[in-house]
């Protein structure tokens, strides 16, 4: 059938994988530097996408193609990004429910909150304040940070320490930020309650394209939190670099950090 769909010009197209974190629809990868449509039936048409390109090398189109299969796409991210990645399918979906059909002009707001990509160069004014009335400020200078969500080609990782931290970490000691959230790129995530299929991969090529210097693991006390820092070390050796600097740093569960 003709309907509307993404289309992308690979001569404006710079690579920075914006896009892909835009796509709740994992329709767009990058190959071979540049993004590209993978199955036309993972496109909904409705452009989240669009507002994440800095280039503009991406539009809609009228065109035939295959109609879009939303089984499918479950199935795909499911497959290759986990149930995070599907749950954000859903709430795009409800967004693109309250237009007038499933064909309608795209959205050019951008894509999810959620997922949109910010790279703070300036110091962050965000604080919180504890119950003395001290406030401190946040350190966080990125988003997304979840790891299924972040690109390996995000301009905040290039040629800076990363901090993987464990989803608990940061809850469990109010020391996480200035410790080791200052200063660097960070990713979160959970060995043991993600799906954790291509977290190597994706950590392998961080280190690879954006030249990490250094790697922490910031885990939890407990065994299946081990995991995390297996998965980062797996990472450094599928990258092939020899010179990268790796620390584990263990939290308590009364919040000491060691």
């Amino acid at each position: 059938m003709k309907r509307k769909i993404i289309t992308i010009d690979e001569e404006l197209c710079n690579g920075c994988g914006d896009c892909v974190v835009g796509c709740a629809e994992g329709a767009i990868q990058l190959i071979d530097g540049k993004a590209k449509l993978v199955r036309d039936d993972f496109c909904d048409g409705f452009g989240d996408c669009i507002g994440t390109c800095p280039t503009g090398a991406l539009t809609i189109d009228e065109r035939e193609a295959d109609d879009f299969d939303e089984t499918a796409v479950k199935k795909h991210l499911l497959d290759t990004q986990g149930p995070e990645a599907v749950a954000r399918m859903k709430e795009a979906a409800k967004r693109h429910e309250t237009t007038a059909n499933s064909q309608a002009q795209p959205t050019m707001s951008g894509s999810c909150p959620g997922s949109r990509m910010i790279h703070r160069k300036e110091e962050t004014t965000a604080k919180t304040t504890n119950m003395s009335g001290v406030a401190f400020p946040s350190e966080l200078k990125q988003w997304p940070i979840q790891m299924h969500l972040v690109s390996p080609q995000a301009p905040y990782f290039v040629n800076q320490e990363l901090v993987v931290l464990s989803t608990c970490s940061p809850i469990a000691s109010a020391d996480i930020h200035w410790k080791f959230i200052r200063g660097r790129a960070v990713v979160v995530a959970c060995p043991k309650l993600d799906r954790t299929d291509g977290y190597v991969e994706k950590l392998a090529a961080i280190f690879t394209q954006a030249k990490t210097p250094k790697v922490l693991s910031v885990i939890m006390e407990v065994p299946c939190c081990l995991g995390l820092s297996q998965i980062v070390k797996e990472a450094i050796k599928m990258s092939g670099r020899n010179d990268i600097e790796f620390e584990e740093h263990v939290v308590s569960l009364e919040g000491q950090v060691s």
